[in-house]
């Protein structure tokens, strides 16, 4: 008997180094002898890449700040530039700037983890995310907001007193920035740790199967349903309209504008759909909702990873989509350079005199 028991021992020790279970309850036997894996309980390896996809992926992240970085600062120079006759628009695209630009200040901190892992510690981590989270957020909404000015503006041919307009479009960007960061704060919860099987410290939030907390899943639908559903509705009734009364005039400036608005809405489709799709798979599997495994989690991390690149890569669009496709943009940018004297009044001259017909009587730089 002795033995019989030494042998069993052994094989239970064996089991629990093949598939490093945290304890025995993760086999449980049947009348047969067979013991079967309780999925609920299997911690997973998670998702690994070669040093060199890392390496590539790390590459990329930095020609994506190396394009936003500068392309987001010319966009709020020039506006800055004319800051006593901005539109609203202007102003919620003065403020996207500025969130484009702190959430490409994020992604060096992600593209070295991609190699060595999350090396900057825990309150690098909350505050890092954070940041990311807000302007994450607040581009969103800023986005919403250029969508109903350019709905009012277009379609109802909305005029008011220029001060009374400005002063709203601030406290409408302060609202916004306010709402971001209380949509942020679960980010909070963001910890760096060094998962099961891995020799690499990653920073996001620990994910326990067996422990859900019901008001971190409400948070997280408020933020689905506010953050982005809500948003995304608003700016396709907007543009909906828009484009439907567009199409009626025969303006080419007019027909200009429409495709300037259609590729807006492609690119931030593209940009974040997939993200967000991603994000409310995870949340569906942290409900249990569905039944959880390895394959299964691993598969949403990776959705993660790639999407969220993809997101970031939207930091770069916004500039080109946003003002560098404007004529009256173009001319403000020369009329700058000459200011600065990098370029002779001869080169502003001819390039003012082919914008000046289209872009006289209006104050913005879509």
């Amino acid at each position: 008997m002795d033995g019989q028991d030494t042998a069993l021992r052994l094989n239970f020790e064996d089991l629990y180094i093949l598939f490093n279970f945290s304890d025995y309850e993760n086999l449980s036997g049947n009348s047969t002898g067979t013991f079967l894996i309780d999925q609920n309980t299997i911690i997973c390896q998670g998702p690994h890449f070669e040093p060199a996809v890392n390496s590539a992926i790390c590459v990329v992240y930095f020609l994506i700040f190396l394009l936003a970085i500068p392309g987001n600062i010319i966009v709020a120079l020039v506006i800055g530039y004319n800051y006593r006759f901005l539109s609203p628009s202007d102003i919620y695209l003065l403020h996207l700037v500025v969130a484009d630009t702190l959430y490409a200040l994020s992604i060096p901190f992600w593209a070295v983890s991609t190699v060595h892992g999350w090396v900057f510690g825990d309150v690098m981590c909350k505050l890092v995310s954070l940041i990311q989270e807000v302007n994450f957020y607040s581009s969103i909404l800023f986005l919403m907001c250029i969508s109903i000015d350019r709905y009012l503006a277009i379609v109802w041919a909305v005029k008011a007193h220029r001060k009374r307009r400005a002063l709203c479009s601030w406290m409408v960007c302060f609202s916004v920035w306010v709402l971001g960061t209380v949509f942020s704060f679960p980010v909070l919860f963001n910890d760096a740790f060094k998962p099961v099987n891995s020799d690499r410290i990653v920073c996001y939030e620990y994910h326990n199967p067996e422990s859900i907390d019901q008001w971190k899943l409400g948070t997280r639908v408020l933020r689905h349903v506010l953050g982005f559903l809500l948003p995304l509705i608003v700016m396709l009734v907007c543009y909906g309209v828009t484009i439907s009364r567009l199409l009626g005039t025969r303006s080419f400036e007019k027909q200009k504008a429409m495709r300037v608005i259609v590729a807006v809405v492609i690119a931030f489709l593209l940009c974040w759909m997939p993200y967000h799709l991603s994000v409310i798979s995870d949340t569906i599997i942290r409900s249990g909702l569905i039944s959880y495994s390895c394959e299964t989690r691993n598969s949403i991390d990776l959705a993660l990873f790639f999407t969220q690149s993809l997101g970031l890569l939207h930091s770069c669009i916004n500039p080109v989509l946003y003002a560098f496709v404007g004529q009256k943009f173009r001319r403000n940018l020369l009329n700058l350079l000459y200011k600065t004297r990098v370029l002779e009044r001869s080169s502003l001259s001819r390039s003012s005199r082919s914008t000046s017909q289209t872009s006289e009587g209006t104050s913005t730089f879509l």
